[in-house]
């Protein structure tokens, strides 16, 4: 029987990271925003599927989901290693703090703590790990900035994209993916939690 719901649970988890691999796909940039950024929804199965099964399993579905999407990339790959860094953190999170207090108030404690989590996360990843690979891969610093420059006049300098476009980014992104998946894990819920009792062999 175990076994039987561990191949469930594999199942589900590789739907949703296959669905949060879809979404990555549909993204939009957000004005006076870098154009690097764009917003999509994405992390919203990922942490559907943490608060389900758990923190590890968030991180592994994220990690297999930017994965993927590293077959089509047109950064250099940098864009799938941030998008692992912040939907990673955004999992575990969600998933630690849900896991230590299981209710409705605990999962939106848990989508606040993994907002304020990913804008630190992404504003150090970017300016120690994300922006130097980017620069040295695929674009130098100077057309960085001009290009961030000529939708945001505030972006002078590097420190400027963090401060004016990765942080607000990032609480924009969260919030808007905090608030679908707080919407809509109660319904999807009970319905993997049903699909995965049926797995469970029926008493006579």
């Amino acid at each position: 029987m175990k076994n039987r719901i561990s191949t469930r649970k594999l199942i589900a988890m590789s739907m949703l990271a296959a669905i949060s691999t879809l979404l990555m796909f549909l993204e939009m940039p957000i004005p006076f925003m870098p154009p690097f950024l764009k917003l999509d929804i994405s992390a919203v199965p990922i942490m559907v599927g943490s608060f389900l099964f758990g923190p590890i399993e968030g991180v592994v579905m994220a990690l297999l989901k930017s994965l993927i999407h590293l077959l089509s990339t047109q950064t250099a790959g940098v864009g799938e290693l941030a998008d692992f860094l912040i939907t990673g953190s955004f999992a575990l999170t969600a998933g630690l703090v849900y896991r230590i207090k299981h209710s409705r108030a605990g999962a939106l404690i848990s989508c606040v703590a993994s907002i304020a989590v990913i804008t630190i996360v992404g504003a150090l990843a970017n300016y120690f790990l994300l922006l130097p690979f980017y620069a040295s891969a695929y674009m130098p610093y100077d057309a960085i900035i001009a290009a961030c420059q000529a939708i945001n006049p505030a972006i002078t300098d590097i420190k400027g994209y963090i401060l004016f476009g990765v942080v607000p980014f990032n609480l924009l992104k969260g919030t808007v993916v905090a608030i679908i998946t707080f919407a809509v894990y109660k319904r999807l819920s009970g319905v993997f939690h049903r699909w995965m009792e049926a797995s469970q062999p029926r008493k006579a």
